[in-house]
This record gives structure tokens, C-alpha cells and sequence, in this order.
């Protein structure tokens, strides 16, 4: 077997030795390319890696092992991988009987405005930004899109301890709600029909998420029915609060419980769009993709990944 590793910000290669128990294994330091040189990718990071190597990683089609070793693994978490220990029995039973092997959805962004896109790896500023980008946890407009900004100024050992949480508190306090309008359509064959588009919101609003996975921000439960393999994305928006209300609401999304108040809406979709009076960021998996407006769609089956092996 012939294994690439991804590693990310903060890890190097000692973090690898608890996989190296076999011999037989051939191992690469690296993204792999597209000649054939690896059967399956490390990845050793958070959802912002996973997030940056998404798209190459589509086109690859290899089995990926998510080690959670970021700051946020929302990802991960959804993969049954928390720990460690997780990712090491996950990859014990793919070596063993490859049964633990997954395929799952991801999103899909695609601006609407050339004029607000970035490169697709802030890293290597020669990869122009697709067409579409993926995601593999949220995309969000508004609240959770400033909150992610801000969380990206902080250094990266606060934003694994609570820095989601510190960039939230103060957000809240000063954030207005703004119009936006959001349109869905279950048949995605002809997106481009006016007539084809149902409006499903069209008020001030504080945020809208769009999840494939249940969390974000380290265990935020934003959308606690969202499944990688349904083939739809699950839509929660949250209207015009004022401060106080927004403030309190904050706790409840780590249970769920947000769902039960009346300024929040939440739905399915294959396929939506985000419009809003002035181009608002657009942030997925805590990272800057584009700005609004912009079609958020399903890509199911896009990738392959290894599972905790007790996991569904």
C-alpha cells in the first residue's frame, strides 16, 4: 500500500510514527499527484485543511483518513474520528478488511460575482479559484462569517481553546441584522429559470448556515439533523434578534435547542441561493471563500473516507 500524508499547520512528521507499525506501507510527505503514487491520504489537521486540499482531493478520488489535529474538527468529529486513538483504530480496520471505508456528500459554492473571489489556496496564490469550491462542514453568510474572520486573526493555539467563543461574544453585541433573500429549488437540471426558484426567506436576517456536517465551531450544533450521505444540505437561518435574545440563544445551539425559538428556520435543500443588498463575505469550514451572491448545491458522493469502525 502506498500512503500520502497531508500535514497541517502545527504537525510534522513524528505525528506519523504511531501509523508506521507495518513495513510493507510506502509512505509520501506530501499532496499526491495524479500519477498514481498512493492508494489513500493522511490528512493531519483541522476542517481549514481539510477544507484547503478539498477540491484536489475530490479530483484525486483516494480514501482519506482525517486525523484531528486542528483547531476546530467538526469534520472529523462527524467522521466518529474525536481523538487520536480514533484515527488509529480507523486506520487499523481499513488495513485490515477496508469495511470502515465511507462514501459521503459534500457542498459546493459557486460565485455568482467573479469580482469577489480568492484564491482557491492562500497558500500558493498561482491556483486561481475554481469555478465552484467545496466544503465540508458550513458555509455561512453573516453572524458566523464575522465570527470566523475574527477568529482567523487569533493565534492559533487560542482558536483550539475557545477562540470561536471569544470572537462570538463581542460579534454579537454589535451586529445588526441585514436583508437577505434565500431561494431553493429541488430540481437542479435548469437552475438558471427564473421561474424554477422559490423564495424561502426574505427578511432581515442575523446569519444563515448551510450545513453538511451537524457542527461547527468545535461542536456547535447548527444544523443536528445535517447526515454526509442524504444527499441534501440542511438550511438554518436566524432572523432579526436583538442582542439580548441572540446572546441567550448562543448556549442552546451547543444542544439543538435553538430549532425550538421562532426567529429560526430551518430546512432542506439541494440547491439554494444567497442574495443580499450589499456582497457580504461568504466563510466555510472557518475559511474566506467568496462573497455573496452565490448557489450553495449538494455534490453527492464526492469523497471517500475512512470511518471510526464502530461508526454508521
Amino acid at each position: 500500500m502506498r500512503a500520502a500524508v497531508i500535514l497541517g499547520p502545527g504537525s510534522s512528521s513524528r505525528d506519523l510514527e504511531v501509523f508506521q507499525d507495518q513495513k510493507n506501507i510506502d509512505w509520501h510527505i506530501g499532496m499526491p499527484d495524479f500519477t498514481g503514487h498512493a492508494d489513500v491520504v493522511l490528512l493531519f489537521g483541522g476542517d481549514g485543511t481539510v477544507h484547503r486540499h478539498l477540491d484536489r482531493l475530490v479530483r484525486l478520488g483516494l480514501p482519506l483518513l482525517v486525523v484531528p489535529t486542528g483547531s476546530g474538527n467538526d469534520f472529523a468529529r462527524a467522521l466518529g474520528l474525536l481523538k487520536l486513538r480514533d484515527s488509529i483504530a480507523a486506520w487499523q480496520g481499513f488495513r485490515a478488511a477496508h469495511d470502515n471505508l465511507r462514501v459521503i456528500d459534500l457542498g459546493l459554492i459557486q460565485p455568482l460575482d467573479s469580482a469577489h473571489t480568492v484564491p482557491a489556496s492562500q497558500e500558493d496564490p498561482r491556483n486561481s479559484i475554481p469555478e465552484t469550491r467545496h466544503f465540508c462542514c458550513v458555509a455561512g453568510v453573516g453572524l458566523d462569517a464575522e465570527v470566523a474572520r475574527r477568529a482567523n486573526l487569533q493565534p492559533r493555539w487560542l482558536r483550539g481553546h475557545g477562540g470561536y467563543v471569544l470572537s462570538l461574544i463581542p460579534t454579537i453585541l454589535r451586529f445588526a441584522p441585514f436583508p437577505m433573500k434565500i431561494l431553493t429549488r429541488s430540481d437542479v437540471e435548469s437552475p438558471n429559470s427564473p421561474e424554477n426558484w422559490i423564495i424561502r426567506s426574505d427578511q432581515p436576517t442575523i446569519l444563515t448556515a448551510v450545513a453538511n456536517t451537524p457542527t461547527y465551531g468545535s461542536g456547535m450544533k447548527i444544523a443536528p439533523h445535517a447526515r454526509l450521505d442524504d444527499g441534501l444540505l440542511d438550511v438554518c437561518t436566524v432572523g432579526g434578534l436583538d442582542p439580548f435574545k441572540l446572546f441567550c440563544m448562543f448556549p442552546t445551539v451547543y444542544s439543538g435547542g435553538h430549532l425550538k425559538i421562532a426567529e429560526v428556520s430551518y430546512f432542506q435543500s439541494r440547491l439554494l441561493r444567497v442574495e443580499t443588498e450589499h456582497p457580504l463575505d461568504v466563510y466555510a469550514d472557518g475559511e474566506y471563500v467568496c462573497r455573496t451572491p452565490v448557489e450553495i448545491s449538494t455534490h453527492p458522493g464526492a469523497l471517500r473516507v475512512i470511518v471510526h469502525p464502530s461508526s454508521p
